[in-house]
């Protein structure tokens, strides 16, 4: 007879088949030319992060940063409260924390875990969550799982909201007002759909003009920024010198430094904290010792400058796709009935993360890729409806020719769609 699937796991699947949201695993040709991937710096092909990560696992200790003969215990041994500790970790934690200008780390296994785990277990009872509502499906799974008296959404980097918000909260709550709650905001340093950056200046201003002393918490995810903001890609918060002035940050590793893992930059206090309470550390397995080496050996590149001329060529890379997709959408001359096919956003990327919005946006995408270039079509529920995308994601490993060549493929894409539209057209003409 076999295995029987649960009642409602096939009518699930069925309804996204035919919402056309069903999603599927894929591999790529070796040949394709990447504009999908988080790689932004290229270092997962990078042959010097390799050499190094292979020196690591063959000259160190796991129980200290500096060479030293080859640990036998490759795996982790356990959660880290028990057998999956070590030396390593606590220096690594130590190196990562000081480069980013902050008191203490805590690693962690993944940007998820570290998410769910900062709003599943830090706001207290009857405190406030505001969050954008762009915000990574991690902190919404942290936030089901918290004691917060509120969650309250605001408008995408929209201050005035937030501000108002702030100030309700504020009128409505006694204890609020006598400094007895705390107040979590809950932001992206760069936003993983959009791209954009958030207005952090701004944000920690507020907090300090409407909020009393040492309730205020800023809470900043900044996956997308690690390795590409700041100098030596320290991140969006050191590049505005606001590192006393954020809570936690988090930093992954999974993107950019082309390895896994992140951290939780915060006070000692905050560390031992999340140590006693975070669930998502304390109940699984730690990592195991070449993923920590991996880590070291990819920061070795920010620290030691290597990374700086991928994020110079990056950046211009950026500044050339924003232009070109202007220019695109401009030569196309797109009559109004067929604009939905092709726009270009009205604010400018300065982040390795661009789009353009189609109304077909999984077609584009797959003649993108008929063409040898990787790019994935976002649609609801990732993002909101009628605002259906190409993502694209630029890689330091990237050149103006496939660029070039991309756009090409979207010019002729755009190109079949006027000649299969002519017919009906002309027919609406008569």
């Amino acid at each position: 007879m076999g295995l029987q699937d649960p009642i409602g796991v096939r009518t699930a699947l069925e309804r996204r088949r035919e919402k056309s949201t069903i999603r599927q695993l894929s591999t790529n040709p070796a040949s394709s030319v990447d504009f999908s991937s988080n790689d932004f710096l290229s270092l997962a092909t990078s042959p010097e992060l390799r050499r190094r990560f292979l020196r690591g696992l063959a000259n160190c200790s796991k129980e200290r940063l500096e060479t030293g003969p080859l640990t036998t215990h490759l795996g982790s041994g356990g959660s880290r409260l028990l057998d999956g500790n070590s030396s390593y970790a606590e220096a690594l934690e130590t190196e990562i924390a000081a480069f980013h200008n902050a008191p203490c780390g805590l690693l962690c296994n993944s940007g998820f875990d570290a998410n769910v785990s900062i709003f599943s277990c830090l706001p207290q009872p009857g405190d406030i969550i505001a969050f954008d509502e762009l915000i990574h499906a991690s902190v919404h799974d942290g936030m089901r799982l918290s004691r917060a008296g509120k969650r309250i959404s605001f408008p995408h980097n929209d201050l005035n909201r937030l501000e108002e918000i702030l100030r309700q909260c504020l009128a409505d709550d006694a204890d609020l007002q006598a400094g007895r709650k705390n107040v979590f905001i809950a932001v992206e340093a760069v936003y993983s759909m959009d791209g954009d950056v958030a207005p952090l200046a701004e944000i920690v201003a507020m907090l300090s003009a409407l909020l009393p002393l040492g309730v205020g918490h800023l809470i900043v995810d900044e996956a997308h920024s690690t390795g590409i903001f700041g100098s030596q890609g320290r991140g969006l918060v050191c590049e505005l010198g606001l590192e006393d002035k954020v809570t936690v940050r988090l930093h992954t590793f999974g993107k950019a430094m082309a390895c896994g893992g992140a951290i939780l930059l915060c006070s000692p206090t905050l560390r031992h904290y999340f140590l006693n309470f975070a669930r998502p550390l304390i109940y699984t397995t730690f990592m195991p010792y070449p993923s920590l080496a991996a880590i070291h050996a990819s920061y070795s590149l920010l620290q030691d400058g290597h990374a700086e001329p991928l994020v110079a060529h990056l950046q211009m890379l950026i500044a050339y796709l924003q232009d070109s997709l202007i220019q695109l959408v401009a030569s196309l001359r797109l009559p109004p009935e067929m604009r939905h096919l092709l726009r270009v956003p009205r604010t400018r990327s300065t982040s390795a993360i661009s789009y353009v919005m189609s109304s077909q946006p999984k077609t584009l995408a797959a003649y993108c890729r008929s063409k040898g270039y990787v790019v994935r079509a976002i649609v609801p529920p990732t993002v909101p409806a009628g605002t259906e995308r190409l993502r694209i994601c630029l890689h330091a490993g990237n050149t103006v020719e496939q660029i070039d060549g991309f756009l090409r493929a979207i010019h002729s894409w755009i190109d079949e769609q006027r000649r299969e539209a002519e017919p009906e057209y002309v027919k609406a003409r008569m």
